[in-house]
């Protein structure tokens, strides 16, 4: 059996481009009005992968997604830096899913990939910040787990050792597999796209994507199954639907806040302490901190 590494990944809106219209009155995000981006962290998880595969010629890395059909465009973005298959997860019945439902599906589609050796994923995603769904995955498939992951410095066939990136500096660990891991920003960033595997996979697409192509590609994907990428929604994991979006989610929005910060003046300290006590109580009676 080949070393089969599962990427969780995550399409995300741009942050960087938050508006008044982000979000919706029900408190979720407003999907259609933002750019769509590859979450950054999920990212660093898809290079810790490909170095794995750089230093085992058995390795596989598929790619996994839960979204609207347009998430496909990131396992295409996957494919072209090296993954070797991507899954689709989508359905109607997964919109407004918060960390607990979409770990639960998530941990289906992950068992329906079983034999595998290791699940990557990045430590959380820019449009929530919460680092629940990695753990919450390896809670649901009782796997062991190691987070804020730095480098993988060794893979074996039953072992992993990971250096670790903690607030107060690094530790080296190691665990049985199989295992989840998630990655931390600090670890390598991933690799561009390989000119080569973009002219191989740029048809890629998954059906739903296929049907609204004004375009045949039916012939190609005949001869070059490769370019297929498969959807599964609600029926193919067999989910139990009670689990699933706004009604399968205990997190719910009350109130949203745009807050805008302006610079008005600025304030130059020297190295004294003096004038850093001077700032801390400055921010703390102004309630910026503490």
């Amino acid at each position: 059996m080949s070393f089969r590494i599962i990427v969780l990944a995550k399409q995300v809106p741009d942050t960087r481009n938050v508006g008044k219209d982000a979000m919706k009155a029900d408190g979720t995000v407003n999907r259609g009005v933002l750019p769509a981006i590859f979450n950054p962290e999920d990212l660093h998880a898809l290079e810790q992968a490909l170095r794995i595969k750089e230093q085992r010629s058995d390795a596989e890395i598929i790619l996994l997604t839960m979204g609207p059909p347009r998430a496909a465009e990131i396992i295409r973005e996957a494919l072209y830096r090296g993954a070797d298959k991507g899954y689709l997860i989508t359905d109607r019945k997964f919109a407004g899913s918060d960390t607990l439902a979409t770990s639960y599906a998530l941990s289906l589609a992950i068992k329906k990939l079983k034999p595998f050796h290791l699940v990557i994923a990045g430590r959380q995603a820019i449009d929530g910040d919460t680092a629940q769904v990695g753990p919450q995955v390896a809670d649901k498939l009782d796997l062991p787990q190691i987070t804020y992951t730095e480098e993988i410095t060794k893979a074996t066939t039953k072992e992993i050792t990971i250096r670790r990136r903690l607030e107060r500096g690094v530790e080296t660990v190691s665990c049985q597999l199989p295992a989840l891991i998630t990655v931390h920003s600090s670890a390598a960033s991933c690799r561009p796209r390989n000119a080569k595997l973009l002219m191989k996979f740029k048809h890629a697409r998954t059906v739903s994507e296929l049907q609204e192509e004004s375009k045949d590609y039916t012939e190609m994907l005949t001869s070059k199954p490769y370019l297929q990428i498969d959807e599964w929604s609600v029926a193919d994991i067999d989910a139990n639907t009670e689990f699933l979006g706004l009604s399968g989610s205990p997190t719910k929005v009350k109130k949203i806040e745009n807050v805008v910060f302006a610079a008005k003046e600025s304030v130059v300290l020297s190295s004294d302490d003096k004038d850093i006590e001077a700032l801390m109580k400055d921010l703390i009676d102004s309630h910026v901190i503490g």
